[in-house]
């Protein structure tokens, strides 16, 4: 019979899949766990309870968050439901603005930020720009692209085939213009044509062959000619799908009826598509072609420009990027989401990205051996917590890139490249989490809960989710203001001391004693447990085993629920004496916790110990180290 001290330092690795149970020969092993549940993960390797959630207001419906980012000082956070948009700035609703998007169609919005103006995109509405004005008011309104002398600097394109051609009645003033085949619609009406590279106010649809329009150029010819086009974004062909700025200029990812089709505005005119000559500053126009047509998701300003398309990962290269320098390299065959917009975040100057089959989280990253792109899946080992993402941001603050699920759950993965460190945890609340944006240092989550679609804000000094605080002179023991909880359940934190859970009724709670401070909201349980122990150098694990002893190391933590083989109990952290007094909060422990435990673990696949705790108090451990004897 063997005697084993094993000590473990850290959970850099996070929660694992239990595929790896048959390998304790893995560093991955060793700094992992089975459960990480409701706990950040600190770079440092520790894990503590998640922070909770601060109600903040009221949204009409589901619908996404968006970070408006002014300057460091002026941070909005932007809530797009069913055709409106409500505009918060430090929690507090200063706006709204009607929206055209109706909620089923939000998840495909896309957008860019450049200064006081936000620039929003969807394939199928005119493409939308939110700008802030000095007086901190906020107009929607939908962009307009450069014009000099009534001629409109903007992406043209032909989309009828190749030899068709079109047949003007005249080379001045109003004319008609009848095309050799069927190609016009009834939304032409008001849209613009170029014919022989002259442009054209189109007035009415006559037939699928014919429209009539005023020339805004006199024409050199009225023969029949295939050089004429029609402008790109309209609502016959659609509307621009990505928007991004790179370079001092505008690009434009894809439309619906063009997906693989890049445009560069010119050098510094952000709103001017005019191709000219070619020259430098010029604007930029070419279709991604390869094998397959696959439609533009996604564009992100990084070292190069990153395009994510349906199939496959592009850099676009050029230094300065002009017409004569522009080169377009595939990368890599991964993917992108293609049944909603789920943005690309960097991190330490990696593109994060989620794979087309919505398992996989892509580092996409530049090497310089290489020369090009690689795009590592950094979810291999917790595979089954990246289960159909359908949102994400990173914390900055935290380092901890935020996941939100199709199912209503959320994952965190504590991000640290420098250090090796990629751990994943997933959350759970009592609701569904829809969105996530980080505004600044704050961290927003849209939820739906009992019904409704509340937005809340992660605090580190909560313990509860949807939670509201409140400090009075006189001690009470009735709080209101609760209206979003109506009907719930709530835990309670009374002058540091946890009260009976209560139902919210007519919006107040009525508490066992008076208090001056509290803490109101719903629970959350936070659980952690191992991965079975290695009794060997060579990764053995599965032999019969007794814990004898655990020594927990705690950071500021105030309570333990502890299961050692015998069921679920609270453990003293400290002794009743000196520093112990009764009627009042538990005492903050940063010290070494020392549990004996009984009994023989035949079952090798079973964790030794578990930490399962919704009591809203602070927890963070650092290191466990574990005595125990081995059965050989």
């Amino acid at each position: 019979m063997t005697k084993i001290t094993q000590v473990k330092t850290n959970f850099s690795t996070g929660e694992v899949s239990d595929s790896l149970l048959g390998r304790g020969d893995l560093r991955a092993y060793a700094n992992g766990a089975l459960t990480l549940q409701n706990l950040f993960i600190y770079p440092t390797g520790g894990v503590t309870r998640r922070a909770g959630l601060r109600y903040i207001g009221s949204a009409s419906g589901n619908g996404r968050l968006i970070p408006f980012e002014f300057n460091t000082q002026q941070t909005y956070l932007l809530v797009v439901t069913a055709n409106n948009i409500d505009i918060y700035l430090d929690g507090v609703l200063t706006t709204s603005v009607v929206a055209p998007w109706p909620e089923n169609d939000i998840a495909q919005l896309q957008w860019t930020q450049s200064a006081d103006t936000l620039l929003l995109v969807h394939s199928n509405y005119t493409p939308k720009k939110l700008v802030r004005h000095s007086d901190g008011s906020f107009t929607l309104d939908d962009w307009t692209f450069f014009t000099d002398s009534n001629v409109v600097y903007q992406p043209y394109f032909k989309f009828a085939s190749s030899e068709a051609t079109l047949t003007p009645s005249g080379t001045t003033g109003n004319i008609t213009v009848t095309a050799s085949e069927d190609v016009f619609d009834p939304g032409h009406a008001g849209t613009r044509i170029r014919v022989l590279g002259k442009e054209a106010q189109v007035n009415s649809y006559d037939s699928p062959t014919v429209l009539s329009v005023t020339l805004i150029e006199d024409l050199s010819s009225s023969d029949p000619t295939i050089d004429w086009e029609e402008q790109a974004f309209s609502s016959v062909r659609g509307y621009p799908a990505s928007v991004a700025f790179h370079q001092d200029r505008l690009v434009i990812g894809g439309s619906r009826d063009l997906p693989n089709r890049l445009w560069f505005s010119k050098s510094g005119d952000l709103f001017n598509f005019d191709l000219g000559e070619g020259l430098d500053d010029e604007a930029i126009e070419f279709a991604i072609l390869s094998d397959q047509v696959n439609a533009i998701r996604g564009i992100f300003s990084g070292r190069h420009l990153q395009v994510f398309t349906s199939g496959a990962e592009w850099m676009v290269t050029g230094d300065p990027l002009t017409p004569e320098t522009v080169q377009l390299n595939r990368q890599t065959r991964v993917g992108s989401v293609i049944d909603r917009y789920v943005p690309p975040v960097t991190v330490d100057g990696a593109t994060l990205f989620v794979a087309r089959n919505k398992q996989e989280m892509r580092e996409f990253l530049y090497t310089d051996i290489e020369q090009a792109y690689q795009a590592t899946d950094i979810a291999l080992l917790s595979r089954h917590i990246l289960d159909k993402p359908i949102d994400q941001d990173f914390d900055a603050l935290r380092r901890l890139l935020f996941i939100v699920r199709e199912d209503g759950k959320f994952a965190t993965l504590t991000m640290y490249r420098a250090e090796q460190v990629a751990a994943w945890t997933l959350h759970e609340t009592a609701g569904a989490v829809h969105s996530v944006s980080v505004v600044g240092d704050d961290v927003y989550m849209l939820v739906e809960r009992n019904g409704s679609y509340q937005i809340e804000l992660f605090d580190d000094d909560l313990n509860l989710d949807s939670a509201l605080t409140g400090e009075v002179e006189t001690p009470t023991d009735t709080w209101s203001g609760l209206d979003h909880l109506e009907g719930q359940v709530v835990s309670i934190v009374a002058d540091g001391i946890v009260h009976t859970d209560t139902t919210v009724t007519s919006g107040q709670v009525i508490l066992d004693a008076p208090a001056t401070t509290v803490e109101i909201g719903l629970p959350y349980t936070h659980i952690i447990e191992p991965l079975p122990p290695v009794v060997s150098q060579q990764g053995e694990t599965g032999k019969r085993t007794r814990l004898i002893e655990i020594m927990f190391r705690f950071k500021d933590t105030q309570a333990l629920r502890l299961d050692v083989g015998q069921g679920l109990r609270d453990v003293a952290l400290k002794q009743l004496g000196e520093d112990i007094v009764i009627d009042a909060p538990p005492p903050i422990v940063s010290e070494d916790v020392r549990v004996r435990a009984l009994g023989w673990q035949s079952d090798g696949t079973k964790p030794l110990w578990r930490v399962e705790q919704s009591v809203p108090y602070p927890f963070t451990l650092l290191s466990v180290t574990t005595e125990l004897k081995v059965n050989g």
